[in-house]
């Protein structure tokens, strides 16, 4: 097995490395004068099953050509199989036609990526699963329930709990949450008018009296979330907590949540922190290396991926 780090987030892939045991391979990621990307993989990868970690998170795009020309770097170096593995799947939200004359950005990354040469792909939480059929290769896609489950149980340990869904799309992933903590599910009904602004409507369900944990894969400008903790406590709420897989976090959104109801925003190492996220008391981050390196040992192994969530 060898372990390639992309530079995206550089302390995932070494807990990572930790974890398995496994020393990261030796690689060089240069730009020329004009911003273009150059990949070297410094050591033997003939015959290897490889592992190249990298989210594609800001900047997305920089992110995504280092990605795919590592890859193409590995199966010219004769690889015998490419894992792209890819704590967060940036263009994940445009995987449909929202309008005349509107990519399908999803779909174009998930072809450049099996164009590249990746045998395989391991992810965590894509935003749409149907994004798996994007691709014409393999597809793992982690949930994050192992990392979160344990983490509420400790800290709302004998409360009443109420795992809340920020709107009807996410509500498969808050009952899978709710069924494994034996908590009720609430539901916001909220109608978006535009992109990256949300409007609460009501609540479905009953919350009053209840520790309120919002649940999503993404939070980005952070609007959602906090007009969905203003509703929460305008019904009566205990306390109102946000767990969210990818912390994307852009612009003033860790300022914005700071100034919300919200009493905590839990998020994972998917992407790594900002200086902002990094500073704020309202941002905790849990680490996904452990459940990420198992993925990667039971592909390695080829052994069960799905018995980790059962």
């Amino acid at each position: 097995m060898k372990l390639i780090s992309g530079n995206s987030n550089n302390p995932l892939s070494e807990e990572i490395s930790s974890y398995l045991n496994v020393p990261l391979t030796q690689a060089s990621c240069k730009r020329f004068s004009d911003n273009e990307i150059f990949v070297e993989i410094m050591e033997n990868v003939r015959g290897h099953d490889c592992f190249f970690i990298q989210s594609t998170s800001y900047p997305a795009n920089d992110h995504m050509m280092e990605l795919l020309i590592a890859i193409d770097a590995l199966k010219r170096g004769s690889a015998r199989r490419i894992t792209a593995v890819i704590p967060y799947f940036g263009y994940a939200r445009q995987d449909r036609k929202t309008g005349g004359r509107t990519p399908i950005s999803a779909k174009l990354v998930a072809d450049l990526i099996t164009a590249a040469g990746a045998d395989r792909v391991l992810t965590l939480e894509l935003h749409a699963g149907q994004i798996q059929g994007f691709f014409d290769i393999p597809v793992d896609n982690l949930v994050a329930w192992p990392v979160f489950v344990p983490h509420i149980k400790e800290e709302f340990e004998g409360k009443p709990l109420c795992i809340v869904s920020p709107d009807v799309g996410g509500v498969v992933r808050a009952r899978a949450l709710a069924k494994r903590l034996d908590a009720d599910l609430a539901i916001i009904d909220k109608r978006r008018e535009k992109a990256g602004v949300s409007e609460v409507m009501h609540v479905i369900g009953e919350v009053e009296g209840k520790a309120c944990i919002l649940v999503d894969d993404i939070v980005d400008s952070g609007g959602t979330l906090c007009n969905a903790a203003a509703a929460l406590k305008q019904h009566g709420a205990l306390s109102t907590h946000a767990y969210v897989v990818h912390g994307v976090l852009s612009g003033k959104a860790v300022e914005k949540v700071e100034k919300s109801p919200l009493e905590k925003l839990v998020i994972t190492d998917s992407i790594v922190a900002t200086e902002a996220v990094a500073n704020s008391s309202h941002v905790q981050q849990l680490s996904i290396s452990n459940l990420m390196g198992e993925a990667i040992l039971r592909t390695a192994e080829e052994r069960s991926i799905s018995a980790l969530f059962k």
